[in-house]
């Protein structure tokens, strides 16, 4: 048998002439009078760049509602990112007052941060006043904070619940940069969209004709919460674990937890 021989690229006269009409500018391969479509390679024009984002979504609920004489606050456990259950026993109710709690979700930094903020302010308020800021106050204060970081916001989304001074609940919704309004029920986090039709339903009344709209008992509005965070448990995974309902009312604030699914 004869020695066999490997074809090289050299050897071929038609290969060697289309190498030398090519030249290469730029990063594409152009051939002289012909002008080549399409974008360019990656990474053509310099190195690769790699960009820092300064936010993360770890999601979580919550929910709020506004009775004759008090106020209930919601929350779920969850915390997490992406696909991953960072912890389960984070709870998403920060205490500001005897008479107040604060709903934050969204940018675990920005929520501790924020509350931290919170905290520090409330509690030079009562040095320099001898006695505690109602809840219409802090919500105007934190309005103000969330305003003075408008071009680079706080993450988070803020649900306010108390009494005011007539001892009447009273929720507070906010947006990134401040604006807010005084509402009866309010839902805010990953499973709002879940969460506010049926509270629009059940406490609001909307789209309903001939019903008669009575003041909501503390006892059905608990129930209610109950209700709504186990339907959001099952269609959004970042919320789950436990429920940490915040019950506000003239002798103080009661705390009671309801176990979701953990999946």
């Amino acid at each position: 048998m004869g020695k066999k021989t490997l074809w090289k690229p050299e050897s071929d006269f038609f290969l060697q002439q289309i190498l030398q009409n090519i030249s290469v500018e730029g990063g594409n391969m152009a051939q002289p009078g012909v002008q080549m479509q399409g974008p360019e390679p990656y990474g053509a024009h310099g190195p690769r760049q790699q960009y820092f984002s300064p936010y993360s979504w770890n999601g979580g609920t919550v929910l709020a509602i506004a009775g004759e004489d008090y106020a209930v606050l919601a929350c779920d456990a969850r915390l997490s990112e992406y696909f991953s259950i960072l912890s389960r026993d984070s709870p998403k109710r920060y205490k500001l007052t005897d008479m107040t709690v604060l709903g934050c979700c969204g940018f675990h930094g920005d929520v501790l941060t924020l509350t931290k903020m919170l905290d520090a302010r409330l509690k030079n308020y009562k040095h320099e006043h001898n006695k505690t800021m109602s809840c219409k106050s802090i919500a105007a204060m934190l309005s103000t904070v969330l305003y003075y970081r408008r071009f680079f916001p706080y993450y988070t989304y803020n649900i306010l619940a108390g009494l005011d001074e007539e001892g009447k609940g009273c929720v507070y919704s906010f947006d990134p940069i401040g604006s807010y309004e005084r509402e009866v029920y309010r839902a805010g986090g990953s499973a709002s969209a879940l969460l506010q039709p049926l509270l629009d339903n059940q406490i609001g009344m909307k789209n309903m004709q001939g019903v008669q709209r009575l003041p909501v008992p503390k006892e059905k509005a608990v129930a209610l919460v109950k209700d709504v965070f186990i339907s959001a448990a099952e269609r959004d995974i970042y919320t789950g674990d436990q429920i940490i309902i915040n019950v506000i009312t003239k002798d103080g604030i009661q705390e009671e937890s309801f176990p979701l699914r953990r999946d």
